[in-house]
């Protein structure tokens, strides 16, 4: 799959790497962020926070969007 914003660009060179889990665009390697995300697993009274974050994959605008105020 190609790139969304690529294609938008008339670049038609780049292939996609991902998957933008925010709009479900396609996203190559110079269009995406790879963000750190908390895993929060409820286990009664213990830790319900896991000690590694995940990663997530959002394209560029999708990224702005969320770092914005």
């Amino acid at each position: 799959m190609k790139c969304y914003d690529c294609v938008q660009e008339a670049r038609h060179d780049s292939e996609g790497i991902g998957v933008c889990t925010r709009c479900g665009l396609f996203t190559c390697a110079d269009h995406s962020r790879v963000v750190r995300l908390p895993v929060h697993q409820p286990k009664g009274l213990g830790r319900a926070t896991s000690r590694l974050p995940a990663r997530r994959v959002v394209c560029a605008t999708c990224h702005t969007a969320e770092t914005t105020d």
